[in-house]
């Protein structure tokens, strides 16, 4: 009878941690939603809603190779929760499933990007590459387009710290970032659409 009791016991509460629900938005592990992706593509001012509320998730959003800067995006994810954690990493996030729209964005407003992150595990890099003598954010993905000359030497003083920096790497000649926080003021560059941020401005922060 012990034993039986003990039994229906663990199923009730097998059955209440499937039904769970978690903050920040009361979802359960595995739940399908709608989500609208804008064209900020890893701005600081990127916004992620669930629909059809428009409630506003800092959420990190995965499996989505497809998207392109400068295009708002209508998809399903599904939401995931994890036990098994890399020290500091986030255990929730949505995994797209579906694309169910894609629309080029009209507008010309600026808007924020980050050019040191926090990488975990490993701490803050600068997210600037050089090839072919393009300024590439994400590689093979994304570039920065300087509008200005100023704005060209600012970034190449960026890479070359960059560059120093990965190049101690394999010296163990241990070199730091030479600012605390760069931000660069973006728009989409209208003749790499989708490709590429026009540069208007850069911050350094010491």
């Amino acid at each position: 009878m012990k034993y039986f009791s003990f039994l229906i016991i663990s199923l009730f509460l097998s059955s209440c941690s499937k039904d769970e629900v978690y903050e920040p938005h009361h979802l359960k592990n595995g739940q399908e939603v709608e989500l609208l992706v804008d064209h900020r593509y890893e701005s600081d001012d990127e916004q992620l809603l669930i629909l059809p509320k428009n409630q506003a998730s800092s959420l990190s959003l995965h499996g989505f190779p497809e998207r392109k800067p400068g295009y708002v995006y209508h998809v399903k994810a599904k939401f995931n929760v994890t036990a098994d954690l890399i020290q500091d990493a986030p255990d929730r996030w949505f995994n797209v499933t579906k694309i169910i729209s894609e629309e080029k964005y009209q507008g010309n407003e600026t808007f924020g990007v980050s050019l040191i992150k926090s990488i975990v595990p490993g701490g803050p890099v600068i997210y600037l590459t050089k090839k072919d003598g393009q300024y590439q954010y994400i590689q093979d993905k994304l570039e920065l387009t300087p509008n200005s000359q100023i704005v060209k030497d600012q970034l190449e003083e960026i890479w070359l710290n960059a560059k120093e920096i990965r190049d101690s790497w394999s010296t163990r000649e241990k070199k730091e970032l030479r600012w605390k926080l760069i931000k660069a003021t973006v728009t989409h560059d209208p003749d790499k659409f989708g490709k590429a941020y026009l540069v208007h401005r850069i911050e350094f922060i010491n």
